[in-house]
């Protein structure tokens, strides 16, 4: 493995990071913003929801951008974006103004969503744009694991919006890493021709795309599962269960490590046996393990250590669907790839902020709603991969 390939995995990862830190290191202070805000549960839960769809909707503007002007000067319009929405949350008096600026975070987070994804399909593809993904996977998995835990050690002394603070130095923090260490890998030669019409008949030959569409929502709703436990496993872990904020985080971060040491297998098993093989089998997994979760809590099950076992084992099938479906989803688009990232990621994050609206709708207190929700997506994730890949394999790519 070179050492340029190491370092755009390590940038290209600590990028993607950025907006997910914002959520996850959020988690453990949303019953405490709730108190503080005097808000209602569902209200608080729409911070998340308004960020999701932000995050979503945005991708669409930043991906076409990427490819027509190149893939850095995105980068730092969303990143400024981003710390001015966060420098919002911080100073937020009440919860509607913090449900806005968080809207504003996740319209300068997407940036840091959708052009990272392009940038790996500009340098790799096949097997060797999995093993990037999976790189940046793992340390993407910076957020998920140590965000939670750094948020409940600065909630209990300095309170919620010292969260903020946080995420505003990380913003800078990433803001230096693309002016030092991330090259351009769109040339001028190699750039879109900025016109409404490129963009109409690129978007249009990726709607009419069946493959393209099933890959995306086939992660899509794997996507949504995981923003269901979002959304729902705050206050079910500390308000029903009883833990800490840092209990919490600590049992958010058990689910964080079975996805990203999934995917860490995705490229060897991908080589091996073809990547759409790996996809079926992982989504089969997930179902699986998602409907025995379902099982139990409908039986009267209201265990913490059942919860967490299944809900590690539901991920980690997740953790070889997630990073496969977003190279599969690619590989056939490399001309238009920001394209391809923008429109995958933007109708993924919207049908994750669907499932956090039906989930803060149905909530109950309860580990029920989540999990239903999680059991629903994961019989749909694997209707659509038996619909997408059933049929056919997907021809070996030349890395193979």
């Amino acid at each position: 493995m070179s050492s340029s390939f190491l370092r755009n995995a390590i940038v290209l990862g600590l990028l993607s990071a950025v907006g997910p830190f914002a959520i996850d290191m959020y988690l453990p202070a949303l019953p405490t913003i709730a108190g503080d805000l005097h808000a209602s549960t569902g209200a608080t839960q729409m911070t998340l929801m308004a960020f999701f769809v932000a995050f979503g909707v945005c991708q669409i503007a930043y991906g076409p951008a990427s490819d027509m002007i190149g893939r850095k000067p995105p980068l730092y319009f969303g990143l400024a974006v981003f710390l001015l929405g966060s420098i919002g949350c911080a100073l937020a008096p009440s919860i509607g103004w913090l449900i806005a600026f968080r809207f504003l975070q996740g319209v300068g987070g997407s940036a840091v969503m959708v052009i990272p994804r392009a940038i790996i399909r500009d340098l790799h593809t096949g097997v060797d744009a999995t093993r990037l993904m999976s790189l940046v996977m793992l340390v993407f998995s910076v957020s998920p694991i140590l965000a939670p835990l750094a948020g409940s050690a600065l909630i209990v002394p300095f309170g919620w919006r010292a969260v903020f603070v946080a995420v505003i130095v990380v913003a800078a923090l990433a803001l230096v890493l693309i002016a030092t260490l991330l090259p351009e890998t769109r040339p001028p030669e190699e750039r879109v021709k900025i016109s409404v019409g490129a963009l109409l008949d690129g978007f249009g030959r990726l709607l009419r795309h069946g493959r393209f569409l099933g890959l995306t929502f086939i992660g899509g709703l794997g996507m949504s599962s995981f923003f269901a436990f979002l959304a729902g496993s705050s206050f079910i872990y500390i308000d029903h269960f009883g833990l800490t904020p840092t209990q919490y985080s600590l049992a958010f971060s058990v689910n964080a490590i079975g996805f990203i040491g999934a995917s860490q297998f995705a490229a060897t098993l991908g080589g091996r046996f073809g990547m759409a093989r790996v996809v079926t089998s992982a989504v089969c997994v997930y179902t699986f393990f998602a409907l025995i979760l379902l099982a139990f809590t409908l039986a009267g099950f209201d265990s913490l250590p059942l919860l967490i076992t299944l809900l590690f084992l539901t991920f980690s099938g997740l953790g070889l669907v997630i990073p496969s479906t977003m190279v599969l989803a690619l590989e056939e688009h490399g001309p238009i790839a920001g394209m391809a990232s923008a429109l995958g990621g933007a109708l993924q994050m919207l049908a994750a902020g669907i499932v956090i609206i039906i989930v803060s709708f149905i909530f109950d207190g309860t580990a029920l709603p989540m999990v239903a929700t999680i059991a629903v997506c994961s019989i749909l994730a694997l209707a659509l991969t038996l619909v997408t890949l059933g049929r056919q394999e997907f021809a070996p790519q030349a890395a193979e």
